[in-house]
């Protein structure tokens, strides 16, 4: 594989190679207030990629500076998604925290030297006198106090005498300033709460903007990678880093963040639908997570080259979706086996195969990989076939099973459907059908033409299971651009088939070990399985079915998926284990 070029790794070389970085350090520094999404992901490959790539080291720093919306479940799954993802920090997990007394001094540090003071106006007179983006701000009019008021009462601060939003630090920079980061941001705010690792210790609590650049040059941090969003925030970080005696100078550099159709990568949507219940949880296999994505049965090496086809820029572009499914499909086909499993069974009575009997057939485990070896697979008078896969009357371009008409069975042999069973309402039980013995695996001695292979399970041994297929969460490709996300939300995300029919090979298929259905798609089982019931989650499908819908002129897009046979069942009715 040819070597990765994007502009933040020329930047890097450039560094290098004019001595200005000796050894290059980066870091991932999330914070702990809900799970890691794709948008991470990408930021993840880039920072410990980097690293790795030119011999140096990225730091996991938790960006922990507001006690209210953290908690410890946040902090494991971040540290499990990046492992899961193929990085390790090493020596270098850090905390904002781990810095709070270093901060505050450099916050006296600000006072002392006339650059920062403490506020007393309410926030939303605060909000108004910083202007607009065409009129600057005005100064508070506590703008003036001096040192040792300052420094008492930021120490009054620190101490909890006062209540929660009744004062702030703020940095004294520029009212006028045309960067509204740069009109007296503040750096610190009053604040009650329990610290996941600091506890009560703490009553006061820097803003990221005050925290981020003085972690990163504590840590001796050489390039500090963020999204496009924090641009403006440059000036802010640089004048911070100026004006403290900070041991080291990282440089910050900005690239686009990742943008998905049909996807919301907006921590804050996505914490709106697990607290509201739109999905079962953070790792539901819906969301855009990457607990959720692993769940699916995605493996780690998909997303790592899907943010490699990606790649990094600094131009804002939105990528199709279907960039991840291919990521997807072509990291799973080289090495998911393959198994038989009927979604919608319909039975077949095979007449002329003795009542009884059964034998055993051999089937290959990869058609592109003899050394994954073979599998036997039972066959017997009865069998179970895709409903989909018989029409009674068909078009003219149906090749599979119908009256009269012969198709293979996969592995098995040649079967022509004779009859049709009905129940009492004219509805199809089961076909009859009769079968070639000359056949067997599949294959026509006398060279005759079928034009369909079928899948199949026999009824002999078949495992029941439940299956759930997975779509998009949204049903718009840009999720809430005409007004609320929620109203975006697709009722069809997912259809749950309860009886299911699977080849016995699967009934101890490991958690999340990904499997090619044949002619169905990939999928993995899921945590809910028990030993007598097993669910499979759909990974994704051979093939791009979502842009064949998205083709369909007359229907909205829920009137689509009902035609195709789906029911709108949210997963939240789903018991969990």
């Amino acid at each position: 594989m040819s070597e990765t070029t994007d502009f933040i790794r020329d930047i890097v070389r450039a560094d290098l190679a004019s001595g200005r970085t000796q050894t290059v350090a980066t870091r991932f520094p999330p914070e702990p207030n809900g799970y890691l999404h794709l948008g991470h992901a990408k930021s993840i490959c880039l920072n410990f990629g980097v690293a790795a790539e030119f011999g140096g080291a990225c730091h996991l720093r938790f960006d922990d500076t507001n006690p209210v919306k953290e908690e410890q479940e946040f902090i494991d799954s971040i540290q499990r998604d990046v492992r899961w993802l193929g990085f390790d920090w090493g020596e270098h997990l850090y905390y904002a925290s781990d810095y709070f007394e270093q901060l505050y001094n450099w916050a006296e540090h600000l006072i002392h030297a006339g650059l920062a003071y403490v506020d007393d106006t309410p926030p939303d007179s605060m909000r108004s006198q910083r202007g607009t983006l065409t009129e600057p701000g005005q100064n508070s009019p506590f703008r003036t106090r001096s040192v040792d008021e300052n420094l008492d009462l930021f120490r009054r601060m620190r101490a909890g005498e006062f209540p929660n939003g009744a004062r702030v630090l703020r940095a004294k920079i520029d009212m006028a300033s045309g960067n509204m980061n740069l009109r007296d941001p503040v750096l610190y705010r009053i604040l009650h709460a329990h610290h996941p690792r600091t506890g009560d210790a703490w009553k006061i609590y820097p803003t990221y903007d005050f925290a981020h650049g003085q972690s990163d040059a504590i840590e001796h941090i050489t390039h500090s990678v963020c999204t496009l969003e924090f641009e403006d925030h440059k000036p802010l970080y640089d004048w911070l880093l100026d004006n403290i005696p900070a041991p080291s100078r990282p440089r910050q550099y900005e690239f686009a963040r990742l943008n998905i159709t049909y996807t919301v990568l907006s921590k804050r949507i996505l914490t709106r639908l697990v607290s509201e219940n739109h999905v079962s949880g953070w790792d539901d296999p819906r969301m855009p997570t990457i607990a959720g994505i692993r769940r699916r049965g995605v493996p780690a090496a998909a997303l790592r080259e899907f943010v490699r086809r990606i790649g990094v820029a600094r131009a804002y572009s939105t990528v199709d979706v279907q960039q991840l499914d291919a990521a997807i499909r072509d990291t799973l086909n080289p090495a998911a086996p393959r198994r038989m499993a009927v979604l919608r069974p319909l039975k077949v009575i095979i007449e002329n195969y003795p009542e009884g009997q059964t034998e055993t057939l051999e089937a290959i485990n990869h058609p592109d990989d003899p050394s994954a070896g073979t599998r036997t697979v039972t066959f017997g008078r009865e069998i179970y076939i895709e409903a989909e896969d018989f029409m009674e009357d068909p078009p003219k371009k149906f090749f599979r099973l119908a009256p009269g008409k012969e198709v293979r069975l996969r592995y098995a042999f040649f079967i022509t459907c004779t009859g049709i069973d009905r129940g009492p309402n004219g509805e199809i039980l089961a076909l009859r059908c009769t079968y070639d013995p000359a056949t067997k695996g599949g294959n026509a001695p006398d060279s005759r033409k079928v034009q369909a292979t079928m899948h199949w399970v026999a009824a002999a041994d078949a495992v029941t299971a439940e299956v759930r297929l997975y779509d998009h969460l949204f049903a718009h490709p840009n999720p809430g651009a005409e007004g609320d996300v929620m109203a975006d939300l697709n009722p069809a995300s997912v259809e749950i088939l309860s009886n299911c029919l699977l080849e016995p090979a699967l009934a101890d298929a490991p958690i999340g070990a990904a499997v090619q259905f044949e002619r169905l798609g990939y999928f993995c089982r899921d945590r809910d399985s028990t030993p007598s019931r097993p669910v499979f989650n759909r990974t994704t499908g051979l093939r791009d079915t979502w842009a064949k819908v998205q083709a369909e002129p007359t229907k909205s897009q829920p009137a689509k998926r009902a035609a195709r046979g789906s029911r709108p069942e949210n997963l939240t009715t789903l018991k969990t284990t």
